[in-house]
């Protein structure tokens, strides 16, 4: 069985963060590892504290575990502060100059759905000095994709500018910029070769919209890791992630968690090509 990496926070809730990572990566057949960046207290209604673990913490998770445990594929969600990103940076960076090019890909949390910040400027600053160069993709909503580009995003025709705009000085790097938010959720890829491709969205009226990031982001990866190219792990991801809020029963008082495990009901393994 294949394995893959989450680094990413602890929700209790599971609706986002490395438990949710898990349920993804078991709904596709595959061997889920984690290592816990921050502890929060949150649930469905929003996030009450963040609390994160120390650098020290994270260098060790990673080092044994790839030691013992060596993943085919890495999903990094959030970080919480500098030093944590920059444990992951120098982690990430000793494992591409050992030659090793298993795909990564980043969902850059630097807010909460509540409107927590959960990633600190100086954090920010790392994540494009020393992130970015060591991840094959990434998975910004709007606000992020405006944040890491410096190019508004308030509309659909904005998407294309700002991925470029994003992808310029990171060779070879993939975004996958989603549209949740739009008034038309569609989706837009900006593949490392140029290519541009659109993925129509449905807007499902639903509370159970939370860790939607996550999921895209933990399909996406998981997609990879079972071999697909980037334009169909793209549209596998969206499809997924698609399915999982349109069968998710609502659970809490606030936005609740998606169906994560709807394949496994079904008797599917992994995802339909």
């Amino acid at each position: 069985m294949q394995s893959a990496l989450t680094i990413a926070g602890y929700d209790p809730s599971s609706g986002a963060g490395v438990t949710a990572d898990l349920m993804v990566f078991a709904a596709h057949g595959l061997f889920g590892t984690s290592c816990i960046t921050n502890l929060t207290v949150q649930s469905t209604i929003g996030v009450l504290e963040t609390h994160p673990v120390p650098d020290e913490t994270v260098r060790a998770t990673l080092e044994h575990l790839y030691a013992d445990l060596p993943a085919k594929g890495i999903k990094i969600g959030m970080l919480g502060t500098a030093s944590v990103v920059a444990a992951v940076a120098d982690f990430l960076a000793q494992l591409r100059s050992s030659g090793e090019r298993i795909p990564v890909v980043l969902d850059p949390v630097v807010r909460s759905s509540s409107g927590r910040d959960l990633l600190d400027v100086d954090g920010i600053t790392l994540l494009r000095e020393r992130l970015l160069p060591l991840v094959d993709w990434i998975t910004p909503n709007l606000d992020e994709l405006a944040l890491l580009s410096g190019v508004p995003v308030n509309h659909r025709d904005d998407l294309p500018e700002a991925a470029r705009a994003l992808q310029q000085g990171y060779a070879g790097l993939n975004v996958f910029a989603t549209g949740g938010h739009l008034e038309r959720p569609d989706d837009y890829l900006l593949t490392g070769s140029g290519e541009e491709h659109w993925f129509e969205g449905e807007r499902v009226v639903t509370r159970s919209t939370h860790g939607t990031g996550c999921a895209l982001s933990s399909a996406l990866l998981s997609r990879l890791v079972l071999g697909d190219g980037a334009y169909p792990a793209a549209l596998a991801a969206k499809g997924y992630v698609a399915e999982a809020i349109r069968t998710a029963s609502p659970l809490g008082h606030g936005r609740g968690p998606l169906n994560h495990l709807w394949p496994l009901r079904r008797g599917l393994m992994s995802m339909p090509e």
